[in-house]
């Protein structure tokens, strides 16, 4: 049995598990949100002792396993206080098995009081393999050293799974489903930005590495969800932050045609070409609702972005752009920044998204910044309380 195999069966067993746990009750609106939680080993270890290679994903798995990291206390009080009915979070490295990752962050941490907050329970989780960490055989930043990991795996990591992500829902994923695109090769999209060496005019890849090398650094999801009558198609993804490369811009590059991936996926006539994992072609159903949930590591407001494709996302005629969460603690981190209320990370920027389809009225929504003065400012304090990002939240008719 592959190990994708395995892993489908274990999403089976997490959902036959829970099928005695009663459904929410109908409702005429749902709350969905996205988190970049920093549940990564690098986030657990001195900054100044860290080898080269880290760890791996057994560091989250032993404090997971305590219920007693105060960081991860914290993320779970942000979201018990929140409370999402569905909840992507980013930078929650990969553990392969349930019961020592996903499953041991709802039930020793999520399902305990923090503070005086409510206990909140996932029956339904999804999470898969990620290209963050995956080896390959080449040299992807031109360094002249072959070392698979760090900026020569199929998407930065340091080991395998570093950087993964999950998605909790109280309500049913329709497993049978799911697609998933973490194969989908970047050479395969119409028209990609190809990264060139601007001394050289050649291409930064060459030919074997181009042909091989993933679009998605992490992956991209289509996780539908069934609420009361309905089918929601949550897309879930990560792109690369558009920084730490060079003249020939590999990762803005990457970062931009990881954003367009979604804007072909959910436009009618531009997705021909995409297919997923098990081979089937095509994006999204005309007509079909979904919500883009991530961190997107792109802002429509700065400038440096490569061509901003988020923007153009934004103003797609497939979603519903009338409302932008925000926060006046964002507001006041950067008060000469007149973008700064609708900002999502600590150092200045709009990352993170909820971005849903045009079927979708918004009836509220923000960014869970606590200010100064609010007794809930200790969960964002600082780097270490929680995360340098802020669970961005949208509340969405039915």
């Amino acid at each position: 049995m592959t190990v994708n195999k395995l892993h489908l069966l274990w999403i089976f067993l997490l959902t036959a598990c829970s099928a005695v746990t009663p459904e929410p009750n109908e409702s005429k609106s749902i709350t969905i949100a996205s988190f970049n939680v920093s549940m990564e080993a690098r986030n657990y270890t001195d900054p100044d002792n860290q080898s080269e290679l880290a760890p791996g994903p057994q560091v989250l798995m032993e404090h997971l396993a305590t219920g007693q990291h105060p960081q991860i206390k914290n993320i779970a009080e942000i979201i018990q206080r929140t409370k999402p009915d569905i909840v992507l979070l980013n930078e929650f490295d990969f553990i392969d098995n349930p019961k020592h990752g996903v499953q041991a962050f709802v039930k020793n941490y999520l399902a305990h009081s923090h503070n005086g907050s409510v206990p909140i329970h996932y029956p339904h989780v999804f999470y898969a393999q990620s290209n963050t960490g995956l080896p390959t055989p080449f040299d992807l930043d031109n360094n002249g050293e072959y070392e698979k990991f760090g900026a020569d795996a199929q998407g930065f990591g340091m080991y395998s799974g570093h950087y993964g992500m999950v998605l909790l829902s109280k309500y049913p994923i329709v497993n049978e489903d799911i697609r998933t695109f973490q194969r989908f090769l970047w050479a395969d999209m119409p028209n990609a930005l190809v990264p060139i060496d601007p001394v050289s005019g050649k291409p930064f890849y060459n030919e074997w590495e181009w042909g091989n090398l993933r679009l998605s650094s992490k992956s991209h999801w289509d996780i539908p969800v069934r609420i009361n009558d309905e089918v929601i198609r949550v897309l879930a993804s990560h792109p690369t932050p558009p920084v730490f490369d060079g003249p020939e811009d590999r990762n803005g590059k990457r970062n931009h045609d990881e954003i367009r991936f979604w804007l072909d996926y959910i436009t009618p006539g531009q997705d021909d070409y995409i297919y997923d994992d098990r081979g089937n072609y095509g994006g999204l159903t005309n007509g079909a609702k979904f919500v883009i949930l991530g961190d997107q590591n792109a802002s429509a407001d700065r400038v440096n972005d490569t061509k901003s494709v988020i923007a153009q996302l934004l103003a797609s005629n497939q979603v519903n752009d009338v409302f932008t969460p925000q926060s006046e603690a964002g507001r006041l981190n950067r008060p000469e920044n007149p973008y700064a209320k609708y900002h999502t990370a600590s150092w200045g920027a709009r990352a993170d998204y909820v971005i849903p389809s045009k079927h979708f009225e918004v009836l509220d929504g923000g960014v869970f910044w606590p200010s100064h003065d609010d007794a809930l400012h200790r969960l964002v304090a600082d780097r270490a309380s929680s995360s340098d990002h802020r669970l961005v939240w949208l509340q969405l008719s039915m």
